[in-house]
């Protein structure tokens, strides 16, 4: 074997095209479709979402946060009490 030629396929030269350029154009373009880069290009030229107030009228809860016991444990034993 020569150093050209492709070590895992015997009588294959390393720069040898695997596939037609259409198969390696149709691999592309599915490539991007799976990359969702339509949806990207779209949402970059879309308008940015509106900062106003009025326009996201509904009250958004917060979440609650639990202090687990043994972290209660950690902060009174470092003097930060969590009551």
């Amino acid at each position: 074997m020569t150093a050209a030629q492709h070590p895992t396929q015997p009588g294959r030269l390393a720069y040898d095209d695997a596939a037609t350029p259409q198969e390696m154009s149709a691999d592309c373009r599915a490539v991007g479709r799976h990359l969702r880069l339509e949806r990207a290009a779209a949402a970059a030229v879309r308008p940015a979402p509106s900062i106003h107030f009025e326009d996201y009228p509904t009250e958004v809860g917060k979440r609650e946060i639990r202090v687990s016991d043994a972290a209660a444990r950690i902060a009174n034993a470092l003097h930060l009490h969590l009551d």
